[in-house]
């Protein structure tokens, strides 16, 4: 694995100091996929009962149900209802941030078409929609699979640090529900939903909250196609209506083999043992694959056992809103939605994630 500092501790660190989730009020649950009919890649029908077909995938991602968006509602609706509520905590006043990021793959997609919408990009949108007039708040989109949001983090940090923004919105928002191939088993995974957060620059001290490190990698040569846009699984179909299309073991091999070392780098550039990790944040993309990164990650340090708590999931009831999932699960951890998860300052958290592209990231954050 290539080795490079990206951040140090400097005077100042980037803090998160308001965070908001908008959840969509649909819930789809696994047992509304048993009448479905599914095909394979070969466009060959899967002739296993439906009720078999759906068991097998719970056992595997751990999905039990997921979040669909209202016909009418959008990407960048979601996002805005996201950052107000991040807003509103931070205290900020819009009218001072620097930056407005937003993570997402598609913009935003009419409800019913497959067409994605990015004109004008969904950070003007929510720029305005926020009502922000200031013209040095620079609203940009960012494409980065998955690991959109934490890279829109990233950048957010490294604008402050070179002495660009001091205040940032970065808001990861996705409807993966409108871009699902309905006849392919991997359209179960998929879901909907938006996170936001408020990120501040401010001076540090010893054990002061901030961004202590980043890790990022992008590998696009086999790999590069491993998540893509293809015609649909079913037999005879439009070959010009494209949907989101993943090479499961090809991606489950990857994630498991790079991830935990990414996330290990990221670690060390921050002079932080595992052990020292109170939580792991890590994209909710399948049950399976995340028990199985974490448990590289601990015996990269020689270590066999994984705290019980360390990496909170909802994936069971929230499914892979892409962008959405680590910022959404950060914010309900924060406000004390999971009994068995609690953050306190000082705490050291990881983030991290994996996705098309494809891109790995990974920020150590403290408390």
């Amino acid at each position: 694995m290539p080795k490079r500092t990206i951040f140090t501790y400097m005077a100042n660190h980037t803090v998160i100091t308001g965070t908001g989730c908008y959840i969509p009020p649909i819930v789809k649950t696994n047992k509304e996929f048993v009448g479905q009919t599914f095909y394979a890649e070969d466009e060959k029908k899967i002739d296993a009962p439906g009720e078999e077909i759906v068991q097998k995938f719970k056992e595997i991602t751990g999905i039990a149900e997921r979040r669909y968006a209202e016909e009418k509602t959008t990407a960048s609706d979601m996002a805005v209802w996201a950052a107000q509520q991040a807003i509103a905590e931070s205290g900020v006043n819009p009218e001072e941030l620097d930056q407005l990021i937003v993570a997402h793959n598609f913009g935003n997609v009419v409800k019913g078409t497959i067409q994605t919408d990015v004109l004008p990009a969904l950070a003007s949108r929510v720029k305005h929609e926020l009502g922000i007039k200031n013209p040095a708040c620079v609203a940009y989109d960012i494409l980065f699979g998955c690991p959109g949001w934490i890279q829109g983090v990233i950048q957010a940090d490294a604008f402050m640090k070179a002495g660009i923004a001091k205040k940032a919105l970065v808001i990861g928002t996705e409807t993966l529900s409108r871009v699902v191939d309905k006849f392919d088993r991997d359209s179960m995974i998929f879901a909907d939903g938006a996170g936001a957060a408020i990120l501040e620059y401010q001076p540090a001290n010893n054990g002061s909250a901030g961004i202590l490190s980043a890790s990022v990698q992008s590998h696009c040569v086999d790999e590069a196609y491993y998540l893509f846009f293809g015609k649909s699984n079913k037999p005879e179909s439009d070959e010009d209506v494209r949907y989101i299309k993943m090479k499961g073991r090809k991606v489950y091999e990857y994630a498991m083999q790079n991830v935990p070392a990414a996330m290990k780098d990221c670690l060390d550039k921050a002079g932080v043992s595992i052990t020292d990790v109170k939580k792991v944040f890590i994209h909710q993309a399948n049950e399976k694959m995340d028990e199985g990164i974490i448990k590289r990650l601990f015996r990269l340090y020689g270590l066999k056992e994984t705290p019980e708590h360390i990496m909170p999931m909802s994936i069971h009831e929230l499914g892979n809103s892409s962008v959405a999932t680590v910022p959404t699960l950060f914010d309900q951890v924060r406000k004390g939605h999971w009994k068995e998860h609690e953050l306190h300052p000082g705490d050291i958290v990881l983030f991290a994630s994996v996705g098309a592209g494809m891109n790995i990231n990974a920020v150590c954050y403290r408390m």
